[in-house]
């Protein structure tokens, strides 16, 4: 895996991110369809960041789940810019991404520190690991590289889902998202309210995905300075190994 030089905007972004008091949700945009007429339309939600992929800050009850159900961990050998979601395929959004290339829009209000985020690109399942992992940088420091094994795409998967307490992971088992509660959901293990403690459970594991926003161009607004707020923008060049940036006025 080539090197990859570090984007300019992310370590201002992640200090904020991943900082005690940061909003953890952000509002994701895709392009949908109207309910009439078919016409194009945006779809906004609220999700919960993960951080950014494959980087996990994992909880001790997820360690010891992934270490007693013989998963283990992977070694912390990869870092990048690319956000991490996670989400039931069968939600409007997953479709959304596959209908549109993937074309999608994060937008963040940090306002402990007065000032708004929106990233622009492409959201990706970690299914589309070529593209994915061209993303991914391998970290330059010896620390923190110990775990169980070689780095595999599964096994992050199974992090990701480690790191959901077990009522989080039951919803992968709710009745298909969206659809009338008056229609059968058709599997008797559908149904709300489940807990799941079986990391490899089936039928939750079979709709859980982790969707990576790996960004094309970011914009930042701040507004601590009200005499002088800037906004400034970067758009990745050559598949993100450069990024031009460019001040605007806000």
């Amino acid at each position: 895996m080539p090197s990859r030089p570090l984007a300019p905007w992310l370590p201002a972004l992640k200090s904020h991110l991943t900082s005690p008091s940061a909003t953890t949700s952000f509002t994701l945009t895709t392009i949908g369809k109207s309910l009439h007429g078919g016409h194009a339309v945006p779809r906004a939600r609220t999700v919960e960041l993960r951080g950014f992929f494959p980087s996990l800050s994992l909880h001790p009850s997820a360690i010891k789940s992934l270490k007693e159900q013989n998963i283990g961990l992977n070694p912390d050998i990869y870092e990048s810019e690319m956000i991490a979601v996670t989400t039931d395929v069968r939600m409007e959004k997953v479709g959304e991404l596959g209908a549109s290339g993937g074309v999608m829009e994060g937008m963040f209000w940090l306002g402990e520190v007065g000032s708004s985020g929106g990233l622009g690109g492409r959201g990706l399942d970690t299914g589309e690991r070529e593209v994915v992992g061209r993303g991914l940088r391998r970290k330059e420091d010896e620390g923190g590289k110990e775990g169980d094994g070689e780095w595999t795409w599964e096994r992050q998967v199974d992090m990701y889902f480690a790191n959901h307490s077990p009522a989080m992971r039951g919803t992968f088992k709710n009745p298909p998202p969206g659809t009338p509660r008056s229609q059968d959901p058709g599997k008797p293990q559908l149904k709300l309210g489940q807990k799941v403690e079986d990391l490899r459970d089936e039928v939750a594991r079979a709709n859980f995905r982790v969707l990576v926003i790996r960004p094309e161009e970011v914009e930042r607004l701040d507004l601590q300075d009200p005499a002088n707020v800037t906004r400034t923008r970067w758009t990745a060049v050559r598949d993100g190994e450069e990024w031009e940036e460019v001040e605007l006025w806000p």
